[in-house]
């Protein structure tokens, strides 16, 4: 399938940080990509490199063909076919949603009928068609992260590029974004989407891309990711009475290795890891923390989740 968007090779350095270290990544047409990393991983220059605020030092950008680190006329005419949410709020509180919309939509070079017709669709597709002569200042969290992508969208963008657009809001306003952003996907938008929110992003995207000290570690489905990751290991969660202390967990991760359990996460009293081979790993996890002085409460086996993936490839939990 025509890919839109690309990039090989991207690096860039920060005095002595190299936050890229030859990234690459592509996203075609319609597709949903998700792009997860620790903190401090890369994503974020990557998309600030995609989006044309940070210079690469080196590497390919191309967007619908051109070549975007060229810097001449073709590359940015490409770059109008580009939207960008940042994941700071970026409206006028003073104005009212429709003023918003007026605003941004001129900025992004529509006026006259084209730009009213698409005001009146965005406060529909947003939810706030009675809500468009109202200041935003008085707005919701929620009701401001829709407005903030439908200001980024007015001018139709092939490629829509979305930092934590879901950041500070409660699910039932997430699930609304990611039913818009669904919309868009269906009717040919190719979208790249930053979140901390693992559950989601394996619940929306197509692909998920991982980045980790300023490279790509892994890419692909949920599914081929896991199988090529965990292969047919199960995530394995129980609560312990007492809690473990850091240090009983990183010990108890040197002697169950050999059991084939990985990955141990303590949360207070739970316990969380991944076991290849339940049948053999599960009795020898319940008899190390039952002689180490602790009662067992409930127990879980389900089938590895994108959660499980990123913890075991980068061993640390993704958290806003």
């Amino acid at each position: 399938m025509h890919e839109v968007l690309t990039v090989r090779g991207a690096r860039k350095r920060y005095g002595e940080v190299e936050a890229l270290r030859g990234a690459d990544l592509a996203l075609r047409r319609g597709h949903w990509v998700g792009l997860l990393g620790p903190n401090g991983a890369g994503k974020t220059t990557l998309v600030r490199a995609i989006a044309g605020r940070v210079r690469l030092d080196a590497g390919e950008l191309t967007l619908l063909g051109s070549a975007l680190r060229a810097n001449n006329r073709a590359a940015r005419v490409a770059r109008r076919r580009m939207g960008v949410v940042p994941q700071d709020l970026a409206l006028y509180e003073r104005l009212t949603a429709r003023e918003n919309l007026a605003v941004f939509g001129r900025f992004h070079g529509v006026t006259g009928k084209a730009l009213r017709e698409r005001m009146s669709w965005a406060l529909a597709w947003i939810g706030l068609a009675e809500r468009g002569d109202h200041r935003v200042g008085g707005f919701s969290g929620g009701m401001k992260r829709r407005l903030n992508i439908a200001c980024s969208v007015l001018h139709r963008p092939d490629v829509l590029l979305l930092d934590e657009p879901t950041v500070g809001v409660d699910p039932q306003s997430r699930q609304r974004i990611w039913d818009m952003l669904e919309e868009l996907r269906r009717a040919g938008t190719s979208l790249l989407l930053t979140t901390h929110h693992l559950d989601e992003a394996q619940q929306v995207c197509e692909d998920i891309v991982i980045i980790d000290h300023g490279r790509v570690i892994a890419s692909g489905t949920v599914e081929t990711l896991i199988a090529q990751t965990l292969g047919t290991g199960r995530s394995v969660s129980l609560a312990l009475d007492p809690a473990p202390s850091p240090e009983a967990v990183s010990a108890a991760e040197e002697t169950l290795a050999a059991a084939g359990i990985d990955d141990l996460v303590r949360h207070g009293h739970l316990l969380r890891c991944t076991a290849g081979d339940v049948a053999n790993a599960l009795p020898a996890l319940l008899r190390y923390w039952t002689e180490a002085g602790h009662s067992i409460g409930d127990l879980e086996v389900s089938p590895p989740s994108l959660h499980t993936v990123f913890l075991h490839l980068t061993g640390q939990e993704l958290r806003e």
